[in-house]
């Protein structure tokens, strides 16, 4: 039973927790100004039942080819032997599930809520499960994992009801783009497991160094779109920086040595926290100047 929970627990993979609960949160809370039920429900969703769901789905699915990818079986993904694969599927549905049934229920009277959340729901199972597997569909599976983050923001954004300003608009176009290329970039560093077990992505299609300069072109549009918010929003603009700086040394990377690209994967999972840190700062001072509103 440990077993099978430590096992769970690190198919969820918690370093990336925050991804998701922290976009719904910092929205929602912004947004409304008071802790409620709402928060609560929809943060712990998107806090661990989310990401089991998403990761662990993951995990079950591509079992063959993480066996061949060194950087799995911790922090960055569990290798779930077949044993629990029907466990973690199970897990991921108990647990999601009463959580969605009260989000839909609070969210009765913003019916536009459910769509974002079935769509954001569709977007963590289309991207594995067999029959959809969009993480196989070159471009798509960027975007999908993309969706898997901005979705919690937008999500909160219709659940609070608020009304949405052109700054709104431009700041989560330039999330996506950043969701894009933080996937594009993670995809690099499994070309070589991902191409011997015959699974297609971005990076296997456009090869190591276009894609890694794909993602320095969308954290670099992120940073560029960020710009046309009022001041001081603006400043959010700088937050490309670092990504960019810390995946420069492999814009020339080939194939054979992609799996090199996990070095700077490892400081883009810390630099996410520092990032989140300065951008937490930053909405605050633009929720008291009411930029957003």
């Amino acid at each position: 039973m440990i077993e099978t929970a430590k096992a769970l627990f690190i198919a969820s993979r918690p370093l990336s927790w925050i991804n998701t609960a922290y976009p719904f949160a910092a929205v929602y809370l912004l947004t409304i100004g008071t802790i409620d039920v709402v928060l609560i429900v929809g943060t712990l969703f998107f806090l661990v039942p989310y990401n089991l769901a998403m990761y662990g789905v993951n995990d079950v699915f591509d079992y063959e080819s993480d066996l061949a990818n060194p950087r799995k079986g911790g922090a960055e993904g569990a290798k779930l032997p077949p044993r629990l694969h029907r466990t973690t599927l199970v897990a991921a549905a108990v647990l999601a599930i009463p959580f969605v049934i009260a989000l839909v229920v609070l969210g009765a009277d913003r019916p536009m809520s459910w769509l974002v959340l079935a769509i954001s729901l569709f977007a963590v199972l289309a991207y594995s499960v067999r029959g959809l597997r969009f993480k196989e569909i070159p471009v798509l599976d960027s975007i999908t994992s993309s969706t898997h983050f901005v979705t919690p923001a937008l999500y909160a954004l219709a659940l609070a009801g608020t009304t949405v300003t052109p700054a709104i608009v431009i700041t989560m176009i330039a999330f996506f783009c950043w969701g894009m290329a933080s996937h594009a970039f993670g995809a690099v560093q499994d070309i070589v497991p991902d191409r011997d077990a015959g699974i297609g992505s971005i990076a296997t299609v456009f090869g190591a160094a276009t894609t890694v300069r794909i993602a320095v072109g969308l954290w670099a549009l992120a940073g560029v779109l960020m710009l046309f918010v009022p001041w001081p929003a603006n400043l959010a603009a700088l937050a490309a920086v670092p990504y960019i700086a810390i995946v420069a040394p492999f814009l020339r990377i080939d194939d054979a040595h992609s799996a090199e690209a996990n070095r700077a994967w490892r400081r883009f999972l810390a630099i996410n926290y520092a990032v989140g840190f300065a951008i937490t700062m930053l909405l605050i001072v633009c929720t008291i100047e009411g930029l957003f509103a």
